[in-house]
């Protein structure tokens, strides 16, 4: 029997919170690589992606900061940016002026639409020799990672008010 590393001795525990973390980390750096040529970020390219993708309509900016877990100012400031490039428009909602609404906008999708296949190869790379079974449970616990993680938030929150 061979000698046991310390990645074999951590706890599943220690071993999945570090992972994720440089997961986050190498998705990040190499999704960056990825987007360098269509002069996005990662980050511009998620917000992107979010708006897009679980909201029915327009979304606020604090309704897109606690979907990704961010402040409302990280929030603007990358919507910003992307408002510089024609790819996101803020508007005032109409029934409320303090509200700043996130709307995607005809450039963006035609961006995006050019964007797409390098997204999809990427994704597929990540996920390459995964069976469908472990991406269901590795689904379902990162599910309850989040929820455990917006528990936390909610009682740190509650603790500092």
């Amino acid at each position: 029997m061979g000698v046991l590393t310390k990645e074999e001795l951590m706890e599943d525990k220690q071993y999945i919170f570090g992972a994720l973390l440089i997961i986050a980390n190498r998705m990040d750096t190499l999704l960056e690589r990825e987007l360098k040529e269509f002069d996005v970020t990662s980050k511009q390219w998620f917000l992107s992606v979010i708006i897009d993708n679980l909201f029915l309509k327009p979304p606020t900016m604090k309704e897109v900061a606690k979907e990704i877990g961010s402040s409302h100012q990280n929030v603007k400031q990358v919507a910003l940016k992307l408002q510089e490039k024609g790819l996101l428009k803020l508007e005032k909602d109409k029934k409320d002026a303090r509200v700043t609404r996130l709307m995607m906008t005809a450039q963006s999708y035609e961006f995006w639409e050019k964007t797409q296949p390098k997204g999809i190869s990427f994704t597929e790379a990540v996920f390459d020799n995964i069976e469908k079974e472990d991406l269901a449970k590795a689904r379902a616990v990162l599910k309850k990672v989040l929820s455990n993680l917006m528990e936390i938030d909610k009682r740190s929150i509650e603790r500092d008010d």
